[in-house]
């Protein structure tokens, strides 16, 4: 290979890391009760169906779908581009391909400014019972 040939990979590969391209699928640990990743929300054909925990899912309801957190889990989203959050309960499993953090029910897209976006970078935090109570 070239050195021009490997420059241009090179720009290649910052180009995309700089967009953020490839960062798409990275899950980041913060601390032991928080993360860093993808959200997307669900599309409204799910409406209905089962979810893993065996609710009927619905787009009104502020629920989500996350692949390693216990279902029944509280957990804050917190949409980092403004800032905006929302309390989901993780009723459902993504699928085993699916790299994302976290899919929201519409509802709580909406609240935190997802729908626009379509996808966006989010900070989930566990919320436990007591955390509520103080609210």
């Amino acid at each position: 290979m070239t050195l021009k040939k490997i420059i241009k990979a090179g720009l290649f590969v910052v180009v995309f890391v700089g967009m953020g391209l490839l960062s798409f699928s990275r899950i980041q640990k913060i601390s032991s009760q928080s993360w860093k990743g993808i959200a997307s929300f669900y599309h409204h054909k799910f409406n209905g169906r089962k979810t893993a925990n065996g609710e009927i899912f619905s787009n009104s309801k502020l629920t989500a779908a996350n692949n390693f957190l216990s279902l029944g889990s509280l957990v804050k989203v917190i949409n980092v581009k403004n800032g905006k959050s929302v309390i989901v309960k993780i009723n459902d499993r993504m699928n085993a391909a699916n790299k994302r953090l976290i899919d929201l029910s519409h509802a709580a897209a909406s609240q935190i400014g997802l729908i626009d976006q379509g996808v966006g970078e989010v900070t989930i935090e566990l919320v436990s019972n007591t955390d509520l109570a103080l609210k």
